[in-house]
């Protein structure tokens, strides 16, 4: 009677072990669902309602090979995720172009569609961390920007958005400013002159009327801001340097304001997500200055 190997009958029979010396495969990672789903629940927040934080493009359950943590899904960083191999890009900011990343203007948009079709076909999974990364006590983004600044010691009362610094000229703030933020123009109201020591760090586009009553509180010397609408808080702050008032704002840009965040977010996302590589890739500024 003629005999068999054990493999091959195993084969026969519909069975396929791997081959000697060579490994089993890998398995899949979680699911997309699975890693949004832990890191809200390490956001330790009550459930958001209405909360932008879901998924702009993509399949849940795509297995995650990488994560990605950016400011925005620019095409350049989509191309650089697809790069490094990670098809799950959490992004602070949204997707297409408006708060609620609503599609219905764009269906017949060249840039939309294109962008659209490029994450389609790469099998990438866009989500947004915007609402509860800031409901994260202290606030993510600002345990960012705060340790990008360097200036841990100079929180009053462990509010990450104000700070006492010792005494110093606006000039000098924005020398300081600029080693650490080195491809933005920053657009500035005030006396280059003027002696400070208490800002006040209002990032991303909380509007107007909240830069307007920083800059009206007594105990603000400048305001550090994202962006504004020119003819609001710029003009207010105008009017009130021209009435003599030693006030000051400084506006770095959006992105410049809140991507140390995102940064932070990828040492913070290393802490409990050991299955997948997690990485930080760089938006920049959205545009460049001549």
């Amino acid at each position: 009677m003629k005999t068999f190997p054990i493999n091959l009958l195993l084969i026969i029979c519909g069975f396929a072990l791997p081959l000697q010396g060579q490994p089993s495969a890998k398995p899949a990672g979680p699911s997309a669902a699975k890693v949004i789903e832990a890191i809200i629940e390490h956001t330790k927040s009550p459930v958001i309602p209405n909360t932008v934080d879901v998924i702009k493009e993509g399949d849940p359950e795509t297995p995650v090979t990488g994560i990605i943590t950016t400011m925005f899904g620019t095409m350049e960083v989509l191309k650089k995720a697809v790069e490094m191999k990670c098809n799950l890009i959490v992004v602070h900011e949204p997707l297409y172009y408006n708060h609620l990343d609503n599609t219905s203007q764009f269906r017949n948009d060249p840039v939309f569609l294109e962008k659209q079709k490029f994450i389609n076909d790469h099998k990438l999974v866009v989500w947004r961390f915007h609402d509860y990364i800031h409901s994260i006590r202290p606030d993510g983004i600002m345990t960012g920007m705060v340790r990008t600044l360097g200036w841990n010691e100079f929180v009053v009362n462990g509010d990450l958005t104000r700070f006492k610094l010792p005494e110093t000229s606006l000039d000098d703030l924005l020398r300081n400013l600029k080693m650490k933020f080195n491809k933005n123009a920053f657009y500035v109201i005030g006396n280059p002159e003027m002696k400070l020591t208490r800002v006040r760090l209002l990032p991303g586009a909380p509007g107007s009327m909240a830069q307007i009553a920083a800059l009206r509180d007594e105990n603000t010397d400048v305001v550090i801001a994202g962006e504004v609408n020119q003819w609001e808080t710029y003009e207010y702050a105008r009017d009130a340097v021209s009435q003599g008032k030693s006030k000051a704002i400084i506006f770095l840009g959006h992105v410049a304001s809140e991507e140390s965040g995102m940064k932070e977010c990828a040492g913070w996302l290393k802490g409990f997500i050991k299955d997948v590589p997690v990485s930080f890739v760089e938006s920049g500024p959205s545009y460049w200055s001549f």
